[in-house]
Order: structure tokens, then sequence, then C-alpha cells
């Protein structure tokens, strides 16, 4: 039996065209427009479904004045549509000679992103307090403080990249974040879990009561799932610089990511949440104050 001569860079030629394709999709400029011109698109159409959304709540009970709901769907609005901006002009974001200017607009829709969501908690909350008879009156002083909090710490993390620019820095903003979308995760887990228990408990059955657990169900399932995947993919990029995401050649990941972690979680939730309030007044309607 003849045996045939054995080549290691003939074996190895077999695994090249898989790497020399996704090399070739992350330099390739004609894919990255392509990409990034497509998350714009996406994210420009989830922000005119929540400007709408919001419109039809404002011609329905024009006389609540800015409820939650109403502000939930304006930082909808207002977060998809800077992430449309920033996508837009992915030529110019990417490619600042100052690295901290990307990273703010990179990372500044992230917290709009937590601020928004975590609204949802806090109103769940409030509506779990006072089915139980507990005080309400601290949860808006907890939420603002905790936001205000995480943008002070993320603007001073800013600051310091702006003087001091190294990988260390850079690397605790990242890890920084991925601990704001685990903030945001236990938040979903603990309260939307509370009120999803509380409901199935309910004595009376009735159709409003099943909607209201798949919805308050869906919702936490959703938002507890997308943060979690922020918070994993964040701090992964803080240790491996393949996993980058504020980077112009990695617009597959780019893709990816904010498709799973935020387009489709923000659709998700807008479709859930699609119905409108009652015209009369409901003891689950809270106008802001």
């Amino acid at each position: 039996m003849t045996r045939l001569p054995f080549n290691i860079s003939t074996a190895m030629d077999f695994a090249a065209p898989a790497s020399d394709w996704w090399n070739q999709v992350n330099e390739s400029t004609q894919w990255q427009d392509g990409i990034f011109f497509s998350l714009c698109g996406a994210y420009a159409l989830v922000s005119l479904v929540a400007l709408i959304q919001l419109i039809r709540i404002e011609v329905r009970v024009p006389e609540y004045g800015w409820t939650t709901q109403k502000v939930f769907h304006l930082m909808n609005f207002i977060v998809n549509g800077v992430r449309a901006i920033v996508f837009g002009f992915h030529k110019q974001v990417f490619v600042f000679k100052i690295k901290v200017f990307t990273l703010m607009l990179v990372e500044f829709p992230g917290l709009l992103f937590f601020s928004t969501y975590t609204l949802l908690v806090l109103f769940w909350a409030e509506i779990y307090h006072q089915a139980r008879s507990l005080p309400t009156d601290k949860l808006r002083i907890v939420y603002i403080s905790v936001n205000g909090g995480i943008y002070l710490i993320q603007v001073c993390l800013w600051i310091y990249l702006w003087i001091n620019d190294n990988d260390v820095a850079e690397s605790v903003g990242k890890i920084f974040m991925a601990v704001v979308s685990l903030i945001a995760a236990l938040g979903f887990l603990i309260y939307g879990g509370r009120l999803f228990f509380m409901l199935r408990r309910f004595p009376i059955e009735s159709k409003g009561r099943r909607k209201k657990l798949h919805e308050v169900g869906s919702v936490t399932a959703v938002c507890f799932a997308c943060f979690l995947l922020r918070c994993f993919v964040v701090a992964l990029s803080a240790f491996d610089k393949d996993a980058s995401l504020d980077v112009l050649d990695h617009p597959v990941l780019n893709l990816v990511y904010y498709l799973l972690a935020e387009i489709l979680p923000s659709a998700l939730v807008l479709f859930i949440l699609r119905k409108l309030p009652p015209k009369r007044v409901s003891a689950q309607y809270h106008p802001i104050r």
C-alpha cells in the first residue's frame, strides 16, 4: 500500500478559508457600511414605533400629564434615536483620534437604555409596595439616586480617560458598565418576579389578571435575559480585545450584540406593552408627581 505524504501546510489550508472570510468581512468597507447602516435603520424604526405609541397615548389620555408610561416611551424614542444617529455616522464615530469621544458616543446610549428600562422596575416596585401596604415614597428617590450615581461615576471615568488614556482605565470602565447591566438584571428578577408571583396568588381569576400576568412575566424574562447578555459581553470585552464593540472592524459582532441586547428586546417590550391606557381614571395608571 502506498502511503500518501502528509503536509502540515496543506492541512492548515482547510481552516484558512473560514478565518480569511471572517477577516475579509470585518475589514471590508462594504460589509461595515451595510451592517452599521442596517443597525441605524433598525434603531430608527424602533424609535419611530416608540414615538407613534407616545402620540397615541397622549391623544388617548391628554389630561393625565406625564405618566410613567409616557416617559418610558419618550425615553425609548430618545435612546433608539441616539443609537440610530451614532451608527448612521459610524465612519466618523469610530475614528476619533481621542478614543474617549468614541467611548462616550457608544456608552452614553447604553446608560440611557439602563435608565429607560429600570423605569419599569420602579413602576413595578411601586405597584408591589402599594399592594403590600408598604411605603413607596422612597422608591423614586432610590431610582434617581442610583441613576445619578451611575452617570456621575461614568462621567468621572470619561474625564480620567481623556486626561490619561490607557488600557487599564478603559477596562475598568467596561467592567463598570457590566456591573450596571447586572444591577438592572437583578432589579427585573427581584421586582418582576415578586409582582409575577403576587399576581399568580391573586384569588380572583379574570381575563385582565391573566393578561397582566403574561405581560409582567414576558417583560421580566426579556429584560433579564438582555441585561444579563449585556453584562457578559461587556465584561468579556474588558479582557479580550477581539470582543470589543467600540471599533469599526468588528461589524458582525456589533450586529449580533446590538440586535440581541437592544433592538429585539426593545421591539418585544414595546409590542407587549402596546395596550393603550383606559380613558377613565384607573388605579393602576399613576401620573408622575
